[in-house]
């Protein structure tokens, strides 16, 4: 097990038996951080009194406590002998009463891996930032509790931390007390009944601005939402907290009025901190975000959607999720799957943002298709049997293959009688649990359809159909017959489980302009294995046929021959930008699949990019054909092609408008090609020094970065170059920037020390050993084959030596993906793929957690290897 602690790794059904024993009332927490500041103080105080009921007189139970050392614990009066009490991360409490209070007295310590308590020291002004992250259970790491979702309880916090900081948490503050030498206690208002990961602290010398909301509830009384957003001191000049309240402004006044239940937590607090591991977390009251959204150099109109639509699903959370949360991680998807599709709805009905559902469609879709063609693929309610597994199911599955879906349901069912759904349900199980059976029977009663045959087709079934048109016509053009023939084979026995769709039918022709405009459409119900559309007999062969038109069902879709070829020509002449968002996802289906070269694909975009408005879907698609380059191409061709799109690339950087966000995306995809191709050095040394100029475009810090990664990956910057310009910039950003730069040097002396670091040593942050990674990465085949033996044979003891989420970032980070298959090679005998296998062989008992990892990335070698065969 991670941290060689055997019995961290909760399972379900100790889980179980767990919440049929007992039920909790509240949590007092006492932290003392007084000593945070001092790099020497491995960890803190932590005093946690527990008040809870016992089914069973007599009965024994047991906490959860990730921790540096336990100084007492009382139960019911009495001290419990530590030899006896303490066994590893669990705490024993035999002898229970039916009304039961303990107190655990003990060391938690701080994190570097952005679990449980994060400290980070600011390079820039070497002040020190605490804040706590616990999903799905890390609470424990932080305080001794019940750490499963369903023993909700009411939570009181105690701070003390030093005076002049801000300290935070879920409920508001209720006092503050000096207790002299520089130290004080914040006492918080006892929260709603919540789960222990999402209970929260934020402490350090915070920038914090403030705001509030408010609205008249229909019985008259007025609700008053404080509002409050937080940065890091040395950010605070590129914060902009008046764009985060309005935002958030937006999403409180919408989800108030979509789902009629108020706003159940008192205050709404947005803290955006330094290395942290997701996009955001949905603590009730202090929600917490990665300070990548404070956005300290130029960012597209794409980025800040991302940050608002990131805002938004975490306020969607504040109901599904917080108010009402799954009893067990199997139904993680009722919190993820709801706050993805809500977030996307938000930020298309309620902000100024009109490219949401296009961005869910490149972004969102494309993970969820990616993930379900995994051999580790999963229903989207999963089978969970353990907090190893819960860790990593936050995968495409549970959050953007469940969106999806929720909108092919809301498709289905009509989007009054969902949201009715979602009402009742808030109304009949607030501050409860609940199951996928509990959400099916509001379903039910709001549409008035048996809603189990669909959830088991959808949602108890894993994989993604396929949707492949058959047309013919006549002579003269005309339709005689369409058919919509679906391929949905279940992942492990191979048996066609066809899933019902209701989708539309787009038919697109040339308008006087040239422009491929939608001049008609029918709506479908798809089912079986094929389905007949008899709406579209006798009407012209349109010059596309788009399956499923405004992305409304969760399907691969192909299409016939000739429209395929009107795309390949015509893609960047749609206007519609929903329209092309499709017909870019399925063409990069099919590329991942082998149905479409690389090379071909690569010719698309030199066609379509530069027409292409969004910046959001253009970066999209650079990024999809730089990957079709490295990875889907024969060795032999994929310089050529390269130099085709780094020319394309270099052309539209300079033809893109002065300031645009366009012209952004270009440049920085300039940088990205540059990390493998000198073909353009002069120019990005040219950008950094001045001596290269492209009209309005702001080479500033990130960008610098970026060109500077380039330079170094190619052997054209020198080290003394990045010390200057780390100098130069000696925030987190530019520790980032420079760490991954200073690892892409074409060096084996700098390739050896990167991965001592990063595989052996175990002294990184989580943020710098992703940025030490990342510059190892870049490299040839002479510089990094060398470590492939050593990836094996570490693995067990990365895994065991680290925490999850750290020995995660190993393992999946410098798994050797990257290769070449040689001519007249089998893609399976490739030796990197046999020396996986050799290793699963080998490591049956290895934990299912890293053998996934492993599987994974395994697949991903295969079909990249497959698609280089298929190229050539």
């Amino acid at each position: 097990m991670n941290e060689g602690v055997s019995n961290q790794n909760l399972r379900r059904e100790e889980a179980a038996a767990r919440s049929a024993l007992i039920s909790v009332d509240a949590y007092d927490v006492e932290l003392d951080l007084g000593t945070a500041e001092d790099p020497g103080a491995a960890g803190f105080r932590s005093r946690s009194t527990i008040s809870f009921s016992c089914r069973e007189a007599g009965a024994e139970t047991f906490l959860d406590f990730i921790h540096g050392g336990v100084t007492s614990v009382v139960l019911n009066g009495r001290e419990l002998p530590l030899d006896t009490a303490v066994d590893g991360s669990r705490i024993h409490l035999p002898g229970l009463d039916l009304v039961n209070v303990v107190t655990v007295d003990g060391t938690a310590l701080y994190s570097r891996s952005g679990e449980g308590m994060h400290r980070f020291t600011d390079p820039a002004d070497s002040r020190t930032y605490l804040y706590t992250q616990y999903e799905p259970a890390d609470a424990r790491r932080v305080f001794a509790n019940f750490e499963q979702p369903d023993l909700k309880a009411s939570f009181t916090f105690r701070v003390s931390a030093p005076s002049d900081w801000e300290v935070a948490s879920n409920g508001a503050e209720t006092n503050r007390t000096d207790l002299g030498g520089g130290i004080s206690r914040w006492d918080f208002a006892p929260t709603q009944r919540i789960s222990t990961y999402i209970t929260s602290v934020l402490a350090g010398p915070y920038f914090k601005a403030e705001d509030s909301w408010s609205t008249v509830l229909p019985d008259g009384t007025v609700l008053d939402i404080p509002l409050g957003a937080y940065c890091r001191s040395s950010l605070a000049a590129h914060f902009d907290p008046q764009n985060i309240f309005e935002t958030t402004k937006q999403g409180l006044a919408y989800f108030h009025e979509l789902f009629a239940f108020p706003y159940p937590f008192g205050k709404y607090d947005s803290a955006f901190v330094p290395e942290y591991n997701l996009g955001a977390m949905e603590n009730p009251g202090l929600v917490t975000f990665t300070e990548a959204y404070v956005f300290r150099s130029k960012a597209t109109e794409a980025q800040y959607e991302a940050r608002a639509n990131t805002i938004l699903h975490e306020m969607a959370h504040m109901w599904f999720g917080d108010l009402v949360t799954m009893a067990w991680w199997d139904d993680l998807w009722l919190k993820e799957s709801f706050a993805d599709y809500m977030g996307a709805l938000a930020v298309d009905n309620a902000t100024g943002f009109t490219n949401s559902w296009v961005s869910f469609a490149n972004r969102r879709k494309a993970w969820a298709y990616v993930q379900d063609q995994l051999p580790t693929t999963h229903p989207i309610v999963a089978d969970i049997t353990d907090l190893e597994a819960a860790k990593q199911n936050f995968d495409g599955i549970t959050y953007a293959k469940g969106a999806s879906v929720l909108k092919q349901l809301v498709a289905y069912v009509g989007f009054d009688a969902f949201i009715e759904a979602a009402r009742g349900y808030f109304r009949e199980h607030a501050y409860g649990n609940t199951t996928l059976a509990d959400l099916l029977r509001a379903l039910s009663a709001a549409s008035g359809r048996d809603m189990g045959l669909w959830a088991r087709l959808w949602l108890q079934t894993a994989g993604v159909p396929t949707l492949t048109p058959e047309v013919d016509t006549d002579d003269g053009g005309v339709i005689t017959a369409v058919t919509i023939v679906q391929n949905a084979p279940d992942p492990v026995s191979g048996e066609q489980v066809p899933r019902p769709h209701r989708l539309r039918i787009g038919l697109y022709n040339p308008d006087s302009s040239g422009a491929l405009v939608r001049t008609g459409s029918v709506e479908i119900d798809v089912d079986g294995p094929r389905t007949a559309v008899p709406e579209l007999t006798g009407l012209p062969r349109p010059a596309l046929l788009l399956l499923n038109d405004e992305d409304l069902t969760y399907a691969k879709i192909r299409f016939d021959n000739e429209s395929l070829q009107v795309l390949m020509q015509n893609l960047g002449r749609i206007p519609d930008p929903l329209a092309r968002a499709v017909c870019f996802s399925a063409l990069w289906n099919g590329v991942r699949d082998g149905a479409i070269s690389a090379s071909d694909y690569v010719r698309l975009i030199v066609h379509a990019a530069p027409a292409e408005t969004g910046a959001g879907v253009l970066g999209v698609l650079l990024d999809n054909a730089r990957f079709a380059v490295e990875r889907y191409t024969p060795a032999e061709r994929r310089s050529t092609l390269r130099e085709v799109l780094y020319s394309l690339v270099v052309e539209q950087l300079h033809a893109a408008e002065a300031g645009s966000d366009r012209q952004l995306i270009w440049a920085r995809n300039a940088a990205a090609l540059g990390r493998r191709s000198t073909s353009h050095t002069e120019l990005l040394r040219g950008l950094l020094q001045g001596t290269a100029t492209v009209p309005g475009l702001a080479v500033d810090s990130d960008l610098r970065w970026l060109l500077w990664q380039a330079l170094a990956a190619t052997g054209n910057a020198a080290p003394a170059e990045l010390d200057a310009e780390l100098e130069r910039d000696s925030t987190a950003s530019g520790r980032v920037g420079f760490t991954t730069a200073a690892a892409a040097f074409p060096d084996p002396a700098v390739k050896a020390a990167a991965w001592q670091e990063a595989v052996h040593l175990n002294e990184l942050s989580n943020q710098l050993l992703t940025a030490t990674i990342e510059g190892f990465s870049i490299g040839s085949h002479e510089l990094l084959d060398v470590f492939s033996a050593d990836y094996f044979a570490s693995l067990t003891l990365v895994w065991n030596s680290r925490s999850i989420e750290l020995a995660g970032r190993v393992v999946a980070g410098l798994f050797p993906g990257a290769q070449d298959l040689p001519e007249h090679m089998v893609p399976a005998d490739h030796p990197v793929l046999v020396a996986s296998m050799d290793w699963l062989e080998a490591n049956p008992e290895a934990p299912a957690a890293l053998r996934r990892i492993i599987i994974e990335q395994q697949d991903q070698l295969l079909r990249a290897l497959r698609a280089q065969a298929a190229g050539r």
